[in-house]
């Protein structure tokens, strides 16, 4: 039992881990994988190269599955709670990289099922799990859940404007100028106030044209405020604490100097 523990605990080091050597070279070969997955959806979604190369991108593809599959395998026999990685968002991710080659097989797709083989492009999700190997990735993931709240209340805020400029315009210019509904409305004035511009709706009355001309200009504004929001969020984690990853809980904020982990007392990788 005791032996087992320790297996795990090496797997998971080298396979969640990224401070160490193996973690790294690790980290390094499931990056080539993934690039190489995704090529072949790439280069297999082109006609002229399917019909010329279909058979070698079709071995390339299970080659790059089965190791997938084994990844993903390791993977759920070395986290600390299997079913928590496995509905977790990557744990999700792992599963959509292989199971479309597989659900191929097991209920007979093949290529004349046009429809159905475009389960396969769910492949490409396995390029999300890049993001996982990029240290910044945690400082913007924190930066967006601590702006979150502001953004949310300021796209209510957004969307409050949004539907009484609507309705406004909807009684302004009528159904003979193309605002046949208040949504139809809606739809314009988000056009409009995100400076998109589609212009298949567009005011005629002078009284429209002189709140849109306002609607444009607050548009700048909109834009520019959840920039700053999610900027000042940004600096002020990239400020906090190091970000070194706790094997035992995953707690990511550390004192720089820190030897244990402050949540469950596990013992931090030296900071690399």
């Amino acid at each position: 039992m005791n032996h087992r523990a320790h297996w795990r605990d090496k797997l998971h080091e080298i396979i969640f881990g990224h401070s160490t050597f193996a973690g790294r070279l690790f980290d390094l070969a499931l990056l080539i994988l993934i690039f190489l997955g995704v090529l072949t959806v790439l280069l297999d979604s082109v006609r002229n190269i399917h019909d010329a190369y279909g058979p070698y991108l079709e071995a390339g593809e299970w080659i790059v599955t089965g190791l997938f599959t084994v990844e993903y395998a390791a993977r759920l026999a070395c986290a600390p709670s299997t079913w928590r990685y496995a509905t977790s968002f990557f744990g999700m991710v792992d599963l959509l990289a292989i199971l479309p080659v597989y659900l191929g097989v097991f209920f007979g797709i093949t290529h004349t099922f046009t429809l159905v083989r475009t389960l396969r492009l769910l492949r490409v999700f396995r390029i999300l799990k890049l993001t996982q190997f990029l240290g910044e990735a945690t400082v913007l993931k924190l930066a967006l859940r601590a702006s979150l709240p502001k953004i949310t209340v300021f796209l209510f805020t957004v969307l409050t404007a949004v539907i009484l400029v609507g309705a406004m315009m909807y009684q302004i210019e009528s159904e003979q100028n193309g605002f046949t509904s208040i949504p139809t409305a809606m739809y314009w004035a988000i056009v409009t106030v995100t400076t998109v511009g589609y212009g298949d709706i567009s005011p005629h009355t002078v009284l429209g044209r002189f709140i849109a001309s306002i609607l444009m200009v607050l548009g700048y504004g909109i834009i520019a405020v959840p920039t700053g929001i999610f900027s000042f969020e940004l600096a002020r984690t990239s400020s906090r604490p190091a970000l070194r990853l706790c094997p035992g809980c995953a707690l990511t904020l550390h004192d720089r100097d820190a030897s244990h982990c402050k949540h469950c007392g596990q013992v931090l990788p030296s900071a690399s």
